[in-house]
């Protein structure tokens, strides 16, 4: 059983199974917890509080493994870079870590490949292969700490994959980042990113909203990946406009809890020479958030491999930028970072994995 799918409740049923007795199975799993996550080490022998019970450490060194996945790539663009995991089956993960002015942020994927389908974006070209655990999250994380020790403060969902697609495990994951008992990652520092997801906004809506005993997830970030400023073309280059009109992903974010002043949903808006980078797409897109605590991120296009967009001239964006602004609507310009490593924002995919696992398996999964 893999030691990292488990948040901390769920390790202390499994140690109290062990133990035959809840209580110590709550002491001596607080000791595991808090020394994997501070430390990055589990080895229950070594620790104090298993002195005078050495066969329980040995239970607990059969029934669970702690084995981080080795790197199996890593590929920078100045201060940005890209990590590959090698996972049990031969398939990899991509994270990426990037600095900030006063922070590090961890951009981390929920999916090998995706399958929502977004024209623009490589991971979708890739095609969806599987879901990844809550460890597999969690051990992005992890290696990126403990292994390559970048003080990562900053947890963005916004690698490989639909998060909300893949939701009891990033639930999972997200328990176990915030746990003060362990990583200690705020809420207010992780942000899950969906393409729109309707359901899966409404579930982790409920999921913050019934956090009251502990209040760890309630100031959660939401960002909706929006790229459009009406449904027209937003269906042309994202197939879950056809799951959930623009107006029902609207319903869905008027009932996102905002428990802080501060807070705000993020409406992120990939720029695509041509397609809805006018500034009358600007004037449309503010008048659909209007309502809404919104802050739109506008986002270059970062090209892909097959050169279908283009990315639109800084004079272009900074008129979109400006039309917006002007018409009262928040926006910031998101500055382009790791795009010659294949890094930024929508870069991320193996095709070439991809490629031979449909030529082994047949067809990966569709949107449905």
């Amino acid at each position: 059983m893999d030691i990292l799918s488990l948040p901390y409740d769920a390790l202390c049923r499994k140690f109290a199974a062990l133990h035959g007795k809840l209580g110590k199975g709550v002491f001596h799993a607080d000791a595991v917890f808090q020394k994997l996550y501070r430390d990055g080490v589990f080895d229950p022998e070594s620790l104090p509080e298993f002195v005078a019970n050495l066969p329980l450490a040995r239970s607990a060194k059969q029934h669970f493994s702690f084995a981080l996945p080795p790197l199996a790539g890593k590929q920078g663009d100045g201060d940005t870079f890209k990590f590959l995991l090698r996972l049990h089956d031969g398939l990899e993960s991509e994270t990426v870590v990037i600095p900030m002015r006063k922070y590090k942020t961890l951009c981390v994927s929920s999916q090998v490949g995706c399958k929502m389908g977004c024209r623009f974006c490589e991971t979708a070209r890739m095609g969806f292969v599987r879901h990844l655990t809550a460890g597999e999250i969690v051990a992005q994380v992890m290696v990126a700490r403990h292994v390559l020790r970048e003080p990562v403060e900053n947890i963005v969902f916004m690698g490989m994959g639909e998060p909300m697609d893949n939701f009891d495990a990033v639930a999972d994951a997200i328990r176990i980042l915030t746990d003060q008992r362990g990583l200690a990652i705020a809420a207010k520092n992780i942000a899950v990113s969906t393409v729109g997801h309707v359901t899966g906004i409404e579930r982790l809506a409920k999921l913050v909203g019934a956090d009251k005993s502990s209040g760890r997830l309630q100031r959660l970030h939401l960002a909706v990946s929006l790229n459009a400023p009406n449904d027209e073309i937003r269906a042309a280059i994202m197939p879950v406009n056809g799951l959930w009109s623009m107006s029902e992903l609207k319903d869905a974010l008027l009932r996102w809890p905002l428990n802080h002043p501060d807070d705000f949903i993020l409406a992120e808006y990939v720029l695509l020479e041509g397609v809805n980078d006018a500034p009358e797409h600007a004037l449309m897109l503010a008048e659909y958030l209007r309502g809404l605590n919104a802050c739109v991120n506008l986002i270059p296009y970062n090209p892909g491999l097959d050169g279908t967009y283009v990315r639109p001239s800084p004079e272009r964006v900074t008129e979109f930028f400006k039309t917006l602004s002007d018409a009262g609507q928040y926006c910031r310009i998101r500055g382009t970072k790791g795009d010659n490593a294949m890094a930024a924002c929508g870069q991320l995919g193996n095709r070439a994995l991809s490629r031979s696992l449909r030529q082994a398996q047949g067809p990966v999964l569709e949107v449905t």
